[in-house]
């Protein structure tokens, strides 16, 4: 990491990228959920999408695809995208997926609810590792079953699997729900850690389903590889995905449910019966065009988060040195460990009153009785201009500093 402080680290806004220069005024439009949660003159750095513009490539779709008619489409499964989808996926080791083995859904949390109805029993523990993307124990506890959490381990540069956390919490559970990348620490589990879980899995004998919805949002140069890589587990697994994360798609629902167990995806399918829904004629346009064309926006948009993600970290070390961050590798999200501060407890009321900046509280990613362990921590929506990230983060120090920090 530089030595140089946050501002040196920060380019001229005529060359700091293709998102150098957005306008608050223009991101605070009325159909944007995140710009007008909060009053004017909050930063939003909550919930977990973009400021950024679609790619052309998608709009330009949509715009055509406008000029036909809006009735039904392929709500049997649109071919093109199964083949596209399917293609995409073998470059993460999801080859030899079966054209059936594709199921396309409104979203990626219905699935993670369908997973839990059909796999699991009421009452029943379910295992995951936190904190973790709260839909995951909220589709756990709404459904009558108990969360069976293994929380992870700090280690010295990265947030790691509890191997011994994750074999006490395993006791009497059937399924896995496993987030890979990891919401909200940002970790890709690396080749070892997917072979350790794998035996873990096939020693419980467990399901799993794993959420793999941030996989093109690395941030690192190590390549992808999906749980169900490994032939072993294959038939064990429901892996769930989508494009809303990657290409800032969130309004235009859609995900998709994939196995190579095509009976497995019928049945997790067939738990939510008719409640499910399906996806729109434009989201499925949406997708196709960008697994067409989109490459050269994502590739150029993964490079300005790369730079977001050293900035903050930067940050973070050189104007709070009491603070603890590890270096995200995946998504746009970060995940401050502001316990130290002696106003912990109310971290969220403090950071939003006082510093205008709103961030997603810590205990949201953790279900009942296990809420206290994440007060004081944040997780962090980069994914807007640097010099909008840059005024949060002085307004955060600011805030923060006006009060002794324990040491």
């Amino acid at each position: 990491m530089s030595d140089a402080t946050p501002t040196e680290l920060l380019p001229d806004p005529s060359v700091a990228g293709p998102y150098g220069s957005l306008d608050p005024a223009t991101l605070r439009h009325p159909d944007s959920l995140k710009w007008t949660f909060f009053e004017e003159g909050v930063i939003p750095l909550w919930v977990a999408d973009m400021d950024y513009p679609v790619a052309p490539p998608i709009l330009g779709a949509l715009r055509e695809r406008l000029t036909r008619g809006l009735g039904y489409h392929q709500l049997l499964g649109d071919r093109t995208l199964n083949g596209q989808l399917r293609a995409h996926l073998a470059t993460g080791g999801l080859t030899d997926v079966p054209e059936e083995g594709v199921l396309f859904l409104p979203g990626v949390v219905p699935g993670i609810y369908a997973t839990v109805s059909a796999l699991t029993a009421p009452g029943e523990p379910v295992l995951t590792m936190t904190p973790v993307y709260h839909p995951f124990h909220l589709a756990i506890t709404e459904q009558g079953r108990r969360v069976a959490a293994a929380p992870l381990a700090e280690g010295g540069a990265r947030w790691e699997i509890d191997w011994d956390a994750l074999e006490a919490a395993a006791e009497g559970c059937r399924l896995l729900l496993l987030c890979h990348p990891h919401n909200p620490t940002g970790r890709v589990w690396d080749a070892g850690e997917l072979a350790r879980l794998r035996d873990f899995v096939l020693a419980r004998d467990l399901w799993v389903m794993s959420d793999e919805l941030h996989a093109d949002l690395r941030l690192t140069d190590a390549p992808f590889e999906s749980f169900a890589a490994d032939p072993r587990v294959r038939e064990r697994t429901v892996t769930l995905t989508g494009p809303c994360k990657a290409y800032n798609t969130a309004g235009l629902g859609i995900g998709a449910m994939v196995g190579h167990d095509p009976d497995l995806v019928k049945r997790v399918r067939a738990a939510a019966g008719g409640l499910m829904g399906h996806p729109s004629a434009l989201s499925v346009t949406m997708w196709q065009a960008a697994l067409q064309g989109g490459g050269p926006w994502l590739r150029e948009t993964v490079a300005y988060l790369r730079g977001n993600r050293d900035v903050l970290q930067a940050f973070v070390e050189t104007r709070l040195p009491w603070a603890r961050s590890f270096p995200v590798e995946a998504t746009y999200l970060a995940w401050l460990d502001l316990r130290a501060h002696p106003r912990a407890g109310e971290m969220q009321k403090l950071l939003l009153e006082e510093a205008k900046v709103a961030i997603n509280d810590g205990p949201l990613f953790a279900p009942e009785g296990h809420k206290e362990r994440y007060q004081g921590f944040v997780r962090v929506n980069f994914a807007t201009s640097r010099p909008l990230l840059v005024e949060a983060l002085e307004r955060m120090a600011e805030a923060l500093g006006r009060e002794a920090v324990l040491t």
